[in-house]
């Protein structure tokens, strides 16, 4: 737990929120993903390189990647590259 003191927490910004209510409204992402989409907005604004994550539905969806990097960029933010962790480890 003491490795855990040295990463820095990141939090739910006004940004942030404006961000995830975007993708849920201009990204194909459903009003259910409210999480998923915080998730997303968190790592870009956090400006996290990847972001990894099982959920394929709304995360990791191919057809998702796309124009959630695109709603991120308008907001002047780097898109993390989103994937699964396989799809890390076979890159």
């Amino acid at each position: 737990m003491n490795v855990l003191d040295a990463i820095p927490e990141l939090e739910i910004t006004e940004a942030v929120d404006r961000i995830a209510e975007t993708l849920l409204s201009q990204a194909a992402l459903p009003p259910t993903a409210k999480l998923d989409a915080l998730h997303i907005a968190i790592a870009a604004i956090g400006g996290m390189d990847y972001l990894l994550t099982w959920n394929c539905t709304h995360i990791a969806n191919p057809s998702l990647r796309h124009p959630i990097s695109l709603t991120i960029q308008a907001f002047g933010y780097e898109s993390p590259i989103i994937c699964t962790p396989l799809e890390l480890l076979e890159a």
